[in-house]
């Protein structure tokens, strides 16, 4: 399985990117695809996901800056984003993790595979 995020750069306050992520090697019906973030000198944070049913789940601090688009029969993720302010400066990886249950949080649920982080540096 492999997970290949791209889309990363540098970009002024205000300013917009968008992260891409490929999905291979078997298929991820019933699986959630995300999107996370680690800060300098901060624990990896939650940012964005997306079940198979197309249920999706935003960070507070994004909520109405990014967008988050799934594409099941390419098996990518896209990561609009927005007005972007320095502290969404990090290292932006994305992840797969099966959907186990009727309930679950796509936010603290366990995501299996990952895929190599690109770095995102907004500047003030």
């Amino acid at each position: 399985v492999q997970l290949q995020a791209s889309g990363g750069g540098l970009v002024q306050a205000g300013g917009s990117l968008t992260l891409s992520c490929a999905a291979s090697g078997r298929t991820f019906s019933s699986y959630a695809l995300g999107w996370f973030r680690q800060a300098p000198g901060k624990e990896r944070e939650f940012v964005a996901a997306k079940a198979w049913s197309g249920v999706a789940k935003y960070l507070d601090s994004v909520k109405g800056r990014f967008t988050f688009a799934r594409d099941n029969a390419r098996n990518t993720v896209d990561l609009y984003m927005n007005s972007l302010r320095p502290e969404d400066t990090a290292v932006y990886y994305c992840a797969a993790g099966p959907v186990r249950s009727i309930i679950y949080d796509l936010a603290t649920m366990k995501y299996t595979y990952w895929g190599q982080g690109t770095l995102v540096t907004v500047s003030s």
